[in-house]
């Protein structure tokens, strides 16, 4: 159920563009009174109102998160502001551009988060978050702490490949299920080199 309201905003995004897809010119027309425009191209206008969709559904989620639980994590925070800010700059100037560089751009923030807390603070991130669930050797933390920044860093080049190199649907495609399935084997794969671990713990 989590996981479903974590996605939530990614969800919507994609119905609302692939519905989009279908109804280009009600997208457009949706969008220009949003805007105050009249002129929306409808080449564009699926990812506008996509975009404006996923901007909604993340105010919502932080509104949500807020009212639950009085607090909201460091990584809503840091969700809401680049999807408002490239969301916004997206719509501002009706360019696509711009919501496909968030997610490189926030997969960079958690590469470069990681590698601010390794190298200059001295700390382990995925051991702080983990440690007291887990007891590993200080070998394998350094281990799962680098590759974890490694794939972040990965998935943000890869997203700027799939989304200037191919049509926007696929990119949209990619985004919703592409990263997520990628995030799934990765963890696939973190999960087996800590089974023997986790075994010899009990």
């Amino acid at each position: 159920m989590k996981l479903l309201f974590d996605l939530f905003p990614v969800i919507l995004f994609f119905a609302s563009f692939k519905y989009s897809e279908k109804n280009p010119e009600l997208a457009a027309s949706w969008v220009g009174t949003l805007l105050g425009s009249a002129a929306v191209d409808i080449k564009i206008a699926p990812i506008l109102l996509a975009t404006v969709v996923v901007m909604t559904a993340t105010v919502a989620q932080i509104f949500w998160v807020w009212f639950r639980h009085g607090k909201v994590s460091k990584i809503l925070w840091v969700s809401l502001v680049l999807v408002l800010v490239f969301g916004g700059l997206t719509l501002a100037f009706q360019n696509e551009s711009f919501i496909k560089w968030k997610l490189t751009i926030l997969d960079w923030v958690f590469a470069g988060g990681m590698a601010f807390s390794t190298l200059v603070m001295k700390r382990n991130a995925i051991k702080s978050m983990l440690g007291e669930e887990l007891t590993l050797p200080e070998i394998v933390w350094d281990k799962l702490n680098y590759s974890w920044m490694a794939f972040f860093f990965f998935m943000g080049i890869l997203n700027l490949i799939v989304a200037f190199n191919f049509p926007t649907d696929v990119w949209v495609n990619f985004k919703t299920f592409g990263s997520m399935g990628l995030m799934l084997l990765f963890m696939l794969g973190q999960g087996m080199l800590l089974s023997k671990y986790i075994e010899e713990d009990k």
